[in-house]
């Protein structure tokens, strides 16, 4: 994809969110729009290129454009592994600078990176010499007891002298010492204007921002703020429909507000093929609960599914049985 499509693609995207964004959740979100950019849970270097783990690289025809998120710190192998996810068709590969978790650190990659930013740049340096896709970070505003006013403008001064024309600002701390991951979703204050400077600083870097934003309103307001992307991690999952179903009109004035009930029932033809492939109901049907979120039939949609969707034989039929709950109220709503 030429990098101008995708730019454009990045004024809104999905979160890479482990355990979250895999194919089945990133095949419902493209069923809602059809321009935002998708992210791949971050992918371990090590995996792909030590580990032939090549099937965490699966994904869609239909998922495009979609972003693979590499994990790692070494240099080649990041390269290698780079090489390998562009061969497999992702559009972009994007590197993990903010994830706090103590895997994650105890492999000396994500959040810890932050305090690196010179072996970042080599990092970046080494993908863009093995890919033509782009290459684009992902990071934090700092860590522990860094200042970020004083670090992250030397952090993204040096993967922009490396050759990274995008970057993502989730814009919060990241606590390596006391706080667990889920904690540093939430506890780190937001400092938003940081970002903002970042994009007043860097004129010619395409930032986007990340941390806290539920909803379509607060992504336009930072786009007319001068950014030029929002990425959206777990307000773009609970309520999937909410964020991306209006994003192609309301983003991009592109098309039409998806329809929730008719992308449940455009999901059934790739439940079967997930199902005849050998596939569980509840690996697609986990991410699908949401869909419905603070609309008439939402918690019977959720029990049908959540209850059902393990049991030996489940299949589309299931889903119709939830839709049950919701389809009727949506489109009576839709005639008045």
């Amino acid at each position: 994809m030429a990098k101008d499509a995708l730019n454009r693609s990045a004024r809104l995207s999905v979160a890479p969110m482990m355990d979250w964004t895999d194919r089945h959740c990133r095949y419902l979100h493209r069923l809602l729009s059809r321009e935002a950019l998708l992210y791949t849970e971050m992918v371990t270097a090590p995996a792909l290129v030590r580990g032939g783990a090549l099937h965490l690289l699966d994904h869609s025809p239909e998922e495009h454009p979609v972003a693979l998120q590499l994990g790692g710190s070494d240099p080649e192998e990041l390269a290698q592994a780079a090489r390998i996810g562009e061969e497999a068709g992702y559009d972009e590969i994007n590197l993990n600078c903010g994830c706090p978790s103590d895997r994650v650190q105890s492999g000396a990659f994500g959040a810890v990176l932050m305090k690196s930013p010179e072996l970042v740049a080599d990092c970046v340096a080494a993908m863009r010499a093995a890919v033509s896709v782009e290459v684009t970070v992902k990071c934090r505003i700092g860590v522990d007891q860094q200042e970020p006013r004083e670090v992250l403008p030397r952090f993204v001064e040096a993967i922009a002298g490396a050759g990274c024309e995008r970057v993502t600002i989730h814009a919060r701390k990241a606590w390596l010492q006391g706080l667990s991951p889920k904690e540093n979703r939430d506890v780190p204050p937001l400092d938003y204007d940081i970002v903002l400077d970042m994009k007043a600083a860097f004129p010619g870097l395409h930032v986007s921002v990340n941390g806290g934003i539920v909803s379509l309103e607060q992504a336009r307001a930072f786009l007319d703020e001068g950014l030029d992307g929002v990425m959206i991690g777990r307000a773009a999952y609970h309520a999937p429909a909410d964020i991306l179903a209006a994003a192609d009109p309301e983003i991009w004035g592109t098309g039409e507000a998806a329809d929730p009930v008719r992308v449940a029932r455009d999901m059934l033809p790739y439940i079967e093929s997930h199902l005849s492939a050998g596939g569980a109901l509840h690996q697609v049907t986990r991410h699908m609960l949401g869909l419905f979120a603070g609309r008439p039939g939402a918690r019977m949609w959720r029990r049908v599914l959540s209850e059902g969707a393990h049991r030996p034989g489940a299949g589309p039929e299931l889903v119709e049985e939830a839709l049950a709950h919701v389809a009727p109220l949506a489109e009576a709503r839709r005639a008045v």
